[in-house]
């Protein structure tokens, strides 16, 4: 078992990867395979936290500096990784179809901190303005905070998926020994069940709803909530 599971993917290549690629492939595997999944689901199943006496106590934000900590984080090691695969590729070349997806989570990422920078301002109950004035893009859902909602939550899960894509078509192509998918392939395993247990007890509980309550004066609150599977409380 030992012998098998450091044996290459592919017995007829040599497993022989330079030391700057293989640190874009770890940066890049905690970031995309670790960081950012684990943000998502801080983000979509612990707005209201187990516990929480919601709604009397509402507007938790553990969840959003989870979340932020994460994404930034994981950000931040893409960055360096993507450094390091551009100084690996100006004298190895091109990386083919894991190049493709690489690049296309890459777009997809700068997108989602673009959209999280220019998401507009918050308003509501919870951040009046100096006026008092409870105006604001998220509470009166603006169409600004709406196209941010729609573009941010589909963007968000097409780049993990692209993410995978990419890390598998990596590992293929630095034929790893096949302990790092194995291990890799468990701990997906592993988010994908926490997600489908998460769902079915419906955590998944809608961002304004989470914020300021299910009390129909809120504008926001008389809208379909957005994304797939998102619940309101009653």
């Amino acid at each position: 078992m030992v012998d098998w599971l450091f044996a290459p993917i592919d017995p007829s290549r040599a497993h022989a990867v330079d030391l700057t690629i293989a640190w874009h492939a770890r940066l890049m595997v905690l970031a995309w395979g670790v960081a950012l999944p684990c943000g998502v689901l801080a983000a979509r199943f612990f707005k209201v936290m187990p516990g929480q006496d919601w709604p009397a106590d509402i507007d938790n934000r553990a969840w959003w500096h989870t979340h932020l900590a994460l994404q930034y984080g994981g950000g931040v090691l893409t960055l360096v990784a993507l450094g390091l695969i551009l100084f690996a590729s100006a004298r190895s070349g091109n990386a083919g179809l894991h190049g493709l997806f690489g690049w296309s989570v890459i777009a997809l990422a700068a997108t989602q901190f673009l959209g999280g920078w220019l998401r507009g301002s918050k308003g509501g109950p919870t951040d009046p303005g100096p006026d008092g004035s409870l105006a604001g893009d998220h509470y009166d859902m603006t169409f600004r905070r709406l196209v941010f909602e729609y573009v941010h939550k589909s963007a968000g899960y097409a780049a993990i998926l692209l993410a995978v894509c990419a890390i598998a078509t990596g590992l293929w192509q630095a034929n790893a020994p096949l302990w790092m998918p194995v291990l890799i392939g468990a701990w997906w395993a592993l988010l994908i069940v926490l997600f489908i247990v998460f769902q079915r007890r419906g955590m998944a509980v809608d961002t304004y709803q989470a914020i300021w309550g299910p009390d129909p004066q809120h504008p926001g609150n008389r809208r379909t909530p957005i994304g797939w599977g998102i619940r309101r409380r009653i």
